[in-house]
């Protein structure tokens, strides 16, 4: 089991490998540039949410060929001594390009750039899909819900049904980046700083001779953050009611501290408004709802829709697993290859036009109004940088090309600026300056959230965010299609 950055070079799959071994007897020395990216957003969603970045860049550093590793691999009658060899020295040496953490992302463009060895940039291919495809999923599920809880909090409380130990701490990482105000899971609040929270089970309530003295004891325990489960046997005629007699006990003593219910089954939307009236007719208006139970994004905007009743949403097992969605269909694909001194582009070819790969060293140019709204992304070879912000510094009119099909596209005039979104994380296998910290990409997300436009983010039916070519790029992918250029896979 591994909690943390991952550090064996086993992680991997065991073709990577035998290609590496391929490039060291024929190519040791070729570069290489790999991207990666996704070709739809999850849960047919409007927008991505990048997450999984600071933890890679972490397992990169990491990243070694145990001695017993090496003799595992030579067991396995597959590889030669030379290569071994090249592995017992193994170090991640690349650079590495990507969006920050948090950012707003979009099918088909590159959230990712790898430049390296062959040998080495196609041995971390696995390690580099595992890592940021699973935590973007999840960053995404959060931001969904997030953004549909408005002003009430998310929990997130999905420990017991993770996808292992070390999917439950990815999962929280990537949650609380997606913007949830705290997690149940107590390893995962102390790595990552995220607070902790959480009251009682029915196990609790069960143990006790009656409903009403479990309540009573537990406020005894905990005078000051007293959240008690009231659907241990009969919410309505029950639960609510001995509640609502232990918390006036607890008003009447002066206690001023967090103080509420939390319902984890029935019918929450009758119950919580149901509860809210019972509540406020005891004079306890100041208590809290709490809901749990088979939560998600779609289930909150309903119960919402009758009434803001619940002031905070206990979300488990389909937040921390993705519900809906089981993977982010994030691929890693070869871009460019050095012949000689240059790097010269490849590409993917497809009998499906989506699936053929955009050739050459990109970066993504995100156009923005006045409001730094989202506009449109224009992704564009490297080398055209310089040139596309000079003509934005001039508000020139910007051609954005359709990814697909050839001729068609659109003039983008009305914009206020762009920015880059590639962004250099790691020069010669060291990690560039700080890593953020969780709460400072959680407000980075939340920022963009606030700023894309409200038809990107509806969860039915949400509008379709433009991702187009520069002119160069869609020239030289046409080019090579035409000429079905070097790279072509049809697999």
């Amino acid at each position: 089991m591994t909690i943390g950055p991952v550090r064996s070079g086993l992680f991997t799959d065991l073709y990577e490998l035998t290609m590496a071994q391929g490039y060291f007897v024929l190519h040791p020395d070729r570069r290489a540039v790999f991207d990666m990216f996704f070709r739809s957003c999850p849960f047919d969603g409007g927008y991505t949410v990048c997450a999984g970045i600071a933890p890679l860049l972490e397992s990169l550093s990491n990243l070694r060929f145990s001695d017993d590793e090496i003799e595992y691999l030579d067991g396995l009658g597959t590889f030669d001594e030379d290569f071994l060899d090249y592995l017992a020295g193994f170090r991640f040496k690349g650079n590495v390009y990507a969006v920050p953490e948090g950012s707003l992302l979009f099918p088909d463009e590159p959230m990712l750039r790898i430049h390296g060895n062959i040998i080495e940039a196609q041995i971390v291919e696995s390690l580099v899909l595992n890592t940021v495809n699973f935590q973007t999923l999840i960053a995404t599920k959060a931001s969904r819900i997030v953004d549909v809880a408005g002003e009430t909090k998310v929990l997130e409380f999905g420990l017991r049904r993770s996808q292992g130990a070390d999917g439950s701490i990815s999962a929280v990482r990537a949650a609380a980046i997606g913007g949830v105000d705290g997690t149940s899971n107590v390893l995962a609040g102390k790595l990552f700083d995220i607070p902790v929270m959480g009251t009682m089970a029915h196990s609790w309530i069960m143990s006790f001779e009656s409903e009403l003295e479990s309540f009573r004891a537990y406020a005894r325990q905990y005078p000051d953050n007293c959240i008690l489960l009231v659907d241990t046997y009969d919410t309505i005629e029950s639960g609510i009611p001995n509640a609502i007699e232990v918390l006036s006990e607890l008003k009447s003593q002066g206690r001023n501290g967090t103080m509420g219910i939390r319902l984890d089954s029935g019918d929450l939307d009758y119950l919580s408004t149901r509860a809210r009236s019972m509540l406020d007719e005891a004079n306890l208006e100041d208590a809290l709802i709490v809901a749990s139970n088979q939560l998600d994004e779609r289930v909150i905007e309903q119960i919402r829709s009758s009434g803001d009743n619940v002031d905070a949403w206990g979300v488990g097992t389909k937040l921390a697993t993705g519900w809906g969605d089981p993977a982010l269909d994030g691929v890693y694909k070869l871009a460019a290859v050095s012949e000689g001194s240059e790097i010269q582009p490849r590409m993917k070819l497809s009998d499906h036009p989506e699936k053929t790969t955009n050739p050459g060293v990109k970066n993504v140019l995100r156009f923005v109004n006045d409001n730094e709204s989202p506009l449109a992304d224009l992704v564009c070879l490297e080398e055209e940088i310089p040139e596309l912000l000079r003509q934005v510094k001039e508000h020139r009119p910007i051609r954005l090309n359709h990814p697909v099909v050839e001729y068609e596209g659109i003039t983008l005039e009305d914009y206020s600026t762009a920015r880059p979104l590639l962004q250099p994380m790691m020069k010669e296998g060291k990690p560039i300056g700080r890593q953020p910290s969780v709460e400072e990409l959680s407000r980075r997300r939340r920022s963009e959230v606030k700023k894309l436009h409200p038809t990107f983010r509806r969860l039915l039916n949400p509008h379709v965010y433009k991702v187009s070519l520069s002119d160069k790029l869609a020239l030289l992918k046409m080019e090579m299609i035409r000429n079905r250029g070097r790279g072509n896979d049809k697999s």
